[in-house]
């Protein structure tokens, strides 16, 4: 057993790690996908996850956290509950009425916040977010996640300067699972062959 492991078993166990065929927002098939809406219910769950983004996060240097929406608000605030790190947090939309603000919360120009979010897969979601932060003036450096799928995100946040501070890799969860039997040696096999050619495998999905 890892020191992941009660993690790992703590989100299979609630939901949010699913088996099957899925279709991801960048339109590939998967065999595994990761829906970390379900922590929210959980609150032991929640408090886990706070703890371990505080741990890859407190070496790192900023003036609040900005959360994601929508599945990573809860997490960021649970990481702020636990820390005291002040919190914004950006919107998807832009309300016709009221502030019309897209940035919720204080923060004041020049300040650096560190952005977190469930999970990252191609990176590329990422920057549609980051931007009105920066347009606000705040500076960005570092991404905390709490799972990296290990399929380019990292990297692409690297060509635009960013860090990117996982808790947990897929890697990491999957053989977590696999040694704990949750999953069997052909899912475990399918979901490996998986990660070596996504876009070989959707194709016989």
């Amino acid at each position: 057993m890892t020191e992941k492991s009660p993690l790992c078993m703590d989100l299979f166990e609630c939901g949010a790690v699913k088996f099957g065929v899925f279709t991801l927002k960048s339109g590939l098939k998967s065999p595994i996908y990761i829906d970390l809406r379900p922590i929210v219910s959980h609150p032991k769950i929640l408090k886990r996850v706070a703890r371990e983004l505080k741990e890859i996060a407190q070496p790192l240097e900023f003036d609040r956290v900005a959360g994601i929406p929508y599945a990573a608000i809860p997490i960021a605030t649970a990481l702020s509950l636990e820390t005291n790190w002040p919190m914004i947090y950006t919107r998807k939309e832009i309300k016709e009425y009221g502030t019309r603000k897209q940035i919720e919360g204080e923060f004041k120009e020049g300040e650096t916040v560190l952005v977190v979010d469930d999970l990252i897969t191609t990176g590329s979601s990422k920057f549609d977010v980051i931007q009105p932060l920066q347009e606000a003036g705040l500076l960005v450096k570092d991404i905390a996640v709490l799972i990296d799928r290990e399929q380019g995100g990292k990297e692409e946040l690297a060509k635009k300067d960013l860090k990117l501070h996982a808790v947990l890799t897929i890697s990491e969860l999957l053989e977590t699972l696999y040694e704990d039997e949750k999953i069997t040696p052909h899912q475990y096999a399918d979901i490996k062959t998986y990660f070596s050619n996504p876009e070989k495998w959707g194709v016989y999905k």
